[in-house]
């Protein structure tokens, strides 16, 4: 088994790319398209991975490995986008937020929810076996890296939540948004991403299986953002 201290870790070079990409996606695409508003949200965070690396943030390699993920995280959004936009077929579960991404009944914050229930749901897990599969190492390695991303991931719900949604005193209880919104977790969709990389780890002798729980995790996480994604009024 090779050891993770024989391959570089991918850093701020490679964070600060994926920052450039997303700065250029937003500059190109109207304000209030669905895919622009969950990108500039995205774009903080990723904006916070960079500058934690280049301050030396993750102080020790095991740490660092937290950079790495963050960063084939967000490569396989990106992935999803220009599979999209060069007319190829994107993950099922980016495919509703691409499908619904100007409907003039789905609200700001229903885009950013699911995109973000896209990304942990499918991406996560995908990203995780990345890692930990060209490194060599098990899981439970990677544990400490997981739990770093989630910071992160935290404080992209919370710009979510702060920035999309309204204030509690002006949004109705009445208001199906307020119920979309919370019907939504990043806890448990973050222990479910967790379950399904190690579910996944574990039949990695069996690509063909591999497979397909690759392809129902993407069709659940679809099925979800299609319902995050139902046209409200006002």
């Amino acid at each position: 088994m090779t050891s993770a201290e024989q391959l570089p870790v991918r850093g701020a070079v490679d964070a600060d790319w994926v920052v450039r990409r997303m700065r250029g996606l937003g500059a190109a695409l109207p304000p209030d398209d669905g895919v622009a508003v969950f990108n500039q949200v995205y774009l903080d965070v990723a904006e916070e991975l960079r500058q934690r690396l280049e301050r030396g943030h993750f102080e020790d390699r095991a740490a660092a490995v937290a950079g790495e993920l963050g960063v084939r995280f967000a490569e396989r959004y990106l992935a999803a986008v220009d599979a999209a936009a060069a007319g190829r077929r994107a993950p099922a579960c980016w495919r509703p937020l691409f499908q619904l991404r100007h409907h003039p009944a789905v609200r700001p914050a229903q885009f950013a929810l699911a995109g973000i229930n896209a990304h942990v749901g499918h991406d996560l897990p995908l990203a995780l076996l990345d890692v930990c599969a060209e490194r060599g190492v098990e899981p439970v390695l990677l544990e400490g890296a997981f739990e770093q991303l989630g910071e992160l991931l935290a404080e992209l719900e919370e710009r979510i939540r702060d920035e999309l949604l309204p204030e509690p005193d002006v949004l109705d209880v009445a208001d199906p948004l307020a119920h979309l919104a919370g019907a939504w977790s990043l806890e448990r969709a973050r222990d479910g991403a967790w379950a399904a990389f190690r579910a996944l780890w574990e039949l990695r002798g069996d690509p063909e299986l591999a497979g397909e729980l690759a392809e129902r995790l993407g069709a659940g996480a679809g099925l979800a953002g299609r319902l995050l994604l139902t046209p409200l009024r006002g």
